[in-house]
């Protein structure tokens, strides 16, 4: 018989400053794995006007099921008149994000939006772009 192994589920960490939600995301984030950032996701976009900063730079891999996650969070944060951002700065999830047709979806940065009001202190470095880059919007 042969012996079925399973990963544990990628860690999350979730830490709240002036009303901004910041979640780290760990690990991979696919098929097997994607259950539990997608739980723990669905609770922090269920209020109203959610505003949450996904933060994916120790995100290692990511696939269709891990987009999904991310694309079921951003509908969930609109529908609820809220704000979604993306910190990466793996140019590869760019491309991942262009050649699933989610370029210039999400709201992307490289850093984490500084503490304050709606992160809105100046001095954010926005994602670099090019032709058929996403889109970036300062955080």
């Amino acid at each position: 018989m042969s012996e079925k192994r399973t990963r544990p589920a990628p860690p999350l960490s979730v830490s709240t400053s002036d009303g901004t939600t910041v979640v780290t995301l760990y690990g991979e984030i696919d098929l097997v794995t994607a259950i539990r950032p997608a739980s723990g996701l669905d609770a922090l976009s269920s209020g109203p006007g959610p505003d949450l900063v996904l933060d994916l730079r120790p995100v290692s891999f990511i696939d269709c099921a891990g987009l999904s996650v991310l694309c079921r969070t951003r509908n969930r944060v609109r529908a609820r008149r809220g704000r979604l951002r993306l910190v990466t700065e793996d140019g590869g999830f760019l491309q991942v994000l262009r050649a699933a047709g989610l370029g210039g979806v999400f709201e992307v940065g490289t850093h984490l939006p500084p503490p304050g009001p709606n992160g809105s202190a100046p001095g954010r470095e926005p994602v670099p772009s090019g032709p058929g880059m996403p889109s970036s919007r300062p955080m």
